[in-house]
């Protein structure tokens, strides 16, 4: 489940109130009346809240509105490995970048804090060489994945879409179903995403060649790990 703490972002009412004292409380739904004061974060106080030697919850900041969401399930970390996997030795040999997994702390644009699940950002150096490299250092990405669930999917597929697309300008994000066993695939140019179910053919600025992916058999390699139904 993901929690929404301050002014929702498209004018929802329902929200999830998460108090700091209470982190590893899940938080009770309560009715944001419009007398109620709203509240917007800033980067540095999600930066207090996030612990880097705890990987749960997760912060994120986009437009002033705090988005907490509670330690994942087997199903969804398998899935973000097995994407990790599948895309870390084609992302060293054309060296586009590195391949990351969350926790993180982006600040891709002033004043908005994400983490993706799984992300590829260029290979840059430290701009502090004395302290190596910070999740300050990233800038831009050159790919974003997020592995949604039943509570983050109106996050995932509207507000980081259009986050990471029409603000950050990344270069593609996907957006996995597992329970539909699909990859949505975004780029800053398209009105309507890509949809892949079999396969997924990946070819980043500055590759020299594709990457494809089955994702047929990625999904059953998930779904049996995780002993998930099979798709209906």
């Amino acid at each position: 489940m993901m929690t929404l703490i301050g002014p929702p972002p498209i004018n929802v009412r329902n929200v999830l109130h998460f108090p700091l004292s209470a982190e590893q409380t899940m938080g009770m739904p309560a009715v944001q009346h419009d007398s109620m004061p709203r509240r917007r974060w800033t980067a540095a106080q999600v930066r207090d809240l996030i612990d880097e030697s705890r990987p749960s919850p997760r912060y994120e900041l986009i437009d002033g509105e705090l988005l907490v969401t509670p330690s994942p399930g087997y199903a969804h970390q398998f899935a973000v490995m097995a994407f990790w996997n599948a895309l870390d030795e084609y992302v060293k040999t054309e060296e586009i970048g590195i391949v990351m997994v969350s926790p993180a702390d982006l600040e891709l644009i002033e004043e908005n804090v994400t983490q993706p699940d799984v992300f590829v950002h260029p290979a840059i150096d430290p701009a502090d060489p004395d302290k190596g490299m910070t999740w300050t250092d990233i800038n831009s990405l050159v790919l974003a994945i997020e592995i949604i669930s039943p509570s983050s999917v109106r996050f995932d597929r509207i507000v980081k879409r259009d986050y990471y697309m029409d603000r950050a300008r990344i270069s593609e994000y996907w957006v996995v179903d597992l329970v539909a066993q699909i990859v949505e695939r975004w780029t800053p140019s398209s009105t309507t995403p890509i949809i892949d179910r079999k396969s997924l053919t990946w070819q980043p600025p500055g590759a020299k060649s594709a990457l494809d992916i089955d994702l047929e058999a990625l999904f059953e390699e998930i779904r049996t790990a995780s002993r998930m139904p099979r798709r209906i």
